[in-house]
């Protein structure tokens, strides 16, 4: 039964990203406002480079070059920060579950010819897995998890995320943090809320260390986990 709801769960979120694509894709990726230019919307994924990814680099390089790592993005959407990221590190592999996010997440990257986006099926990696055997040395998801209304399809991204990731790598990720989120299984747009004790329990199941989080208690709930090194 568990089985069925999620699968009912991942058909619906598909539909409606689908549907936000076609009505207003940058509108819906940031809501800012709802009319976004090309240089306006490429601009907002380099202020989110700067504040999320480049404010970070011990965390997330860890003495390594950035032009020699490979990066794992989860929600890709129009491909906002996908193109950020391409302009900044080695290889760079994205997923959404939305082909129609795809579409233009893969317009978004064409100067990029070490950029790969891939659709999938919502809960997992397996297209990237498929696509590059290597391990990653860093996945990182913003705005993506707190639109998803189940903790089952979350935990089995960061499952999947620990699959992939080198020992020590960092995953760094936002969930919906507030606890006035009521949970709604058919809800797309407001995701399942994680508490601390609920996000420390998730790392420990998931084989990582939750070593650092910001944002407890507000919708953008970052978490810091790293994947645990081998005995």
């Amino acid at each position: 039964m568990a089985g069925f709801q999620i699968t009912r769960q991942l058909r619906k979120m598909r539909r409606d990203w689908d549907r936000r694509a076609r009505e207003n894709a940058r509108h819906f990726v940031v809501t800012d406002r709802d009319q976004w230019s090309d240089a306006e919307f490429f601009a907002s994924g380099e202020v989110a480079m700067q504040e999320d990814i480049l404010n970070d680099l011990t965390n997330i390089c860890q003495g390594k070059d950035p032009r020699a790592m490979r990066v794992l993005e989860i929600g890709c959407g129009a491909g906002r920060v996908t193109r950020a990221l391409a302009r900044f590190f080695g290889h760079v592999y994205a997923v959404d579950i939305s082909p129609e996010m795809v579409d233009r997440a893969r317009l978004a990257v064409a100067a990029f010819p070490q950029a790969h986006v891939f659709c999938n099926n919502g809960k997992d990696l397996a297209p990237v897995r498929a696509a590059s055997p290597e391990p990653f040395d860093f996945a990182f998801s913003c705005m993506v998890f707190q639109h998803i209304p189940s903790r089952a399809i979350i935990e089995n991204y960061v499952r999947e995320v620990h699959r992939l990731l080198a020992p020590g790598a960092l995953f760094k990720f936002q969930v919906q943090g507030s606890p006035h989120v009521r949970e709604t299984p058919g809800d797309s747009w407001i995701g399942v809320p994680f508490s601390e004790p609920q996000a420390r329990a998730m790392a420990d199941r998931c084989g990582f260390e939750m070593r650092y989080q910001a944002g407890r208690g507000d919708q953008y709930y970052w978490l810091w986990f790293f994947k645990r090194s081998s005995a």
